[in-house]
């Protein structure tokens, strides 16, 4: 058929390779960016909407394509499937960010090239990347739709100088318009090149980390139709397989004592399709048959997924080596940070 566009069925059925992640500084474009590429505006929630910005850790798949040597989402030769994570960009969602961070295996940082940069997130984001150590990291100048050339090229010096020392210091700078869909096959080009897909051991034990766990039913739904527990995330190691038992550890708390949750993969589904095997790669779905009382809300968030054989050891108390930084990061003053108090909440980022 002219104009098809002809793809194999081992090609249509395929896992995402690789997680990238969309971060940087709230407002500067990442969910957009993410619909350029994708075609899927990953802010569904309804607070999101409401409010119009990232709350919750989106996602989103796209498949880039090559035709006559240009790189795009919609035809050509197949390169490969990748996935997407929009995480937050508000200050006070730092965790739901670096919860992102764990499955990421690049980054796209945004800059909004209609602010002076750094923006106090842009700065926070940028260490976040380097604590996970996240190396491989492409610097988007989004909104060039809005700036003369020569507001564009001082807003470029002011990236070079904001990198300058840190991870991102040669990361390419990509000039995009994510509202009109600008220099696309460029950022393509440059995630083909700089954000390869690592080598993963499918031979090992599985090892899956939730990002997300969530109810995906509707209110009012009948008893008998009711959907298991959905948990997201993605395999860093080993294989899941339909059908076989799980363990989700620490799993949840009864009398003092944090238990191992078991459920059985009831379906799989990734980049748009169903899998009967899922290795490590893109962004994953597993559909459990666990009470949606147990995931919703993303209570499940931070644990580890594996079969019951595997569960690492749990424990209840650790020795840790505080080292403060000397500003507070992600502040526009120069705040000097305190000693910790004793009674002050900590939040501590595994894995």
């Amino acid at each position: 058929m002219v104009g098809e566009n002809k793809k194999t069925k081992k090609q249509e059925s395929s896992q995402p390779e690789i997680n990238i992640g969309l971060v940087g500084h709230v407002d500067h474009g990442k969910t957009s960016l993410l619909q350029a590429i994708s075609g899927k505006w990953a802010d569904i929630h309804s607070e999101e909407i409401k409010r119009g910005i990232t709350i919750k850790l989106g996602y989103a798949d796209a498949t880039f394509y090559k035709k006559q040597g240009k790189y795009n989402t919609t035809e050509g030769d197949e390169i490969r499937k990748v996935s997407f994570v929009d995480a937050p960009g508000h200050e006070t969602l730092m965790a739901t960010m670096l919860s992102g961070a764990a499955i990421m295996d690049g980054a796209l940082l945004l800059i909004a090239a209609n602010e002076t940069c750094p923006q106090p997130q842009t700065r926070e984001h940028l260490m976040a990347l380097e604590i996970s150590k996240i190396k491989k990291i492409i610097m988007i100048q989004n909104k060039i739709d809005l700036v003369t050339k020569e507001d564009a090229l001082k807003n470029y010096h002011e990236i070079k100088k904001f990198v300058k020392g840190t991870i991102a210091e040669n990361a390419p700078i990509i000039p995009v318009s994510a509202k009109y869909t600008i220099n696309m096959h460029y950022l393509i080009e440059a995630i083909e090149q700089e954000i390869k897909t690592p080598k993963r051991d499918e031979k090992k034990e599985p090892r899956m980390y939730i990002a997300r766990s969530f109810d995906i039913n509707k209110p009012g739904t009948k008893i008998e139709k009711i959907m298991g527990g959905v948990l997201g995330g993605a395999l860093v190691q080993g294989k899941f397989e339909v059908d076989k038992e799980i363990a989700i550890a620490p799993g949840r708390k009864v009398k003092d004592i944090w238990e191992p949750i078991k459920a059985y993969i009831k379906d799989i589904r990734a980049g748009g399709q169903s899998l009967k095997t899922a290795v490590p790669g893109g962004s994953l779905a597993v559909l459990t048959e666990l009470d949606p009382a147990l995931v919703k809300a993303d209570q499940l968030t931070g644990n580890l997924v594996t079969y019951p054989e595997f569960i690492p050891p749990i424990w209840e108390t650790i020795t840790c080596k505080i080292i403060l930084l000397d500003r507070v990061v992600g502040s526009k003053e120069e705040t000097k940070i305190t000693p910790i108090r004793k009674g002050e909440p900590l939040m501590l980022s595994v894995n």
